[in-house]
């Protein structure tokens, strides 16, 4: 049988309580996290590790480092996808890609970059264009398992076929099956496609900016902040890109009520691709 749940005012304070030992024990910050999904995710683990209360799970991560990291990938949404919104992608060929063949090197920054489904899909991108040996990317994470993920650049096998979809719809000219080579139940992709790519941890909350940038991608990573944090991170990412950099966003996010809201322009419209003006 099923503990019944604390009142509401005892679980906020349980949750603070919690958040407030994972930052001042581990240094991560999720207290400015949309608190809705965020209370989701932390009874979604409490109950998998047969737990009653915030409380105990407290006790638990901060006694349990191996704990806290199956916490981490709990707490840090990884939906994602290769071409994801092939639209945007189409839109990056079309729009941006002939402005960055002006540069004779390019900086690029996929911050968030889960398990890297999406920095791949620049890599491609930029080597259809003929721009991705003058480029770095630099992909961080919050999160060490998923970054080493994405370094090992092996996806599932069963996800090529909606993968190729994606990439035809966002303007691909080659076979998609020229990247990867199959075995067993994966995809390995090239290694050609990685050796330009430095991932790293990098947290959005707590670290500043290291480096100018001529793209910045940031997709579906702030829908989970509440609106200060959001302000923030708008602040850092305007920081990080150079004059006419290009910020990516998610199709739910935009820049509307952010702090730099009319310090860019909108590439395309209906698409979250925006270049930064002033």
């Amino acid at each position: 049988m099923n503990k019944p749940k604390p009142s509401e005012d005892l679980e906020n304070i349980e949750l603070d309580l919690l958040l407030e030992g994972i930052f001042r024990h581990y240094g991560y910050d999720f207290r400015d996290y949309a608190r809705a999904s965020l209370r989701r995710r932390v009874w979604s683990f409490i109950n998998s590790q047969q737990l009653g209360t915030i409380s105990s799970l407290q006790e638990k991560l901060l006694h349990e480092p191996e704990c806290m990291e199956k916490f981490l990938l709990t707490l840090s949404v990884h939906v994602t996808s290769m071409f994801r919104d092939p639209e945007f992608y189409l839109a990056f060929r079309e729009k941006v890609v002939p402005m960055l063949k002006t540069y004779p090197s390019i900086n690029i920054w996929h911050a968030g970059c889960s398990s890297g489904e999406e920095v791949y899909s620049m890599a491609i991108l930029l080597q259809e264009a003929g721009l991705y040996n003058r480029c770095t990317l630099y992909a961080t994470d919050i999160n060490d398992s998923v970054l080493k993920k994405a370094s090992s650049g092996i996806f599932s096998l069963d996800t090529m076929r909606e993968y190729t979809a994606n990439y035809l719809q966002a303007g691909g000219t080659h076979a998609f099956s020229d990247y990867y080579t199959a075995a067993y139940d994966n995809a390995i992709f090239s290694p050609a496609l990685r050796k330009n790519i430095v991932f790293a941890q990098h947290n959005l909350v707590t670290d500043g900016r290291f480096n100018q940038f001529h793209v910045i991608w940031c997709r579906n990573v702030t829908i989970y902040f509440n609106k200060p944090l959001q302000q923030r991170v708008h602040g850092l990412l305007y920081d990080s890109l150079i004059r006419l950099g290009v910020l990516g966003l998610g199709n739910k996010e935009s820049l509307r009520f952010s702090p730099h809201e009319h310090s860019y322009e909108i590439i395309r419209p209906n698409v979250s691709l925006y270049r930064k003006i002033s």
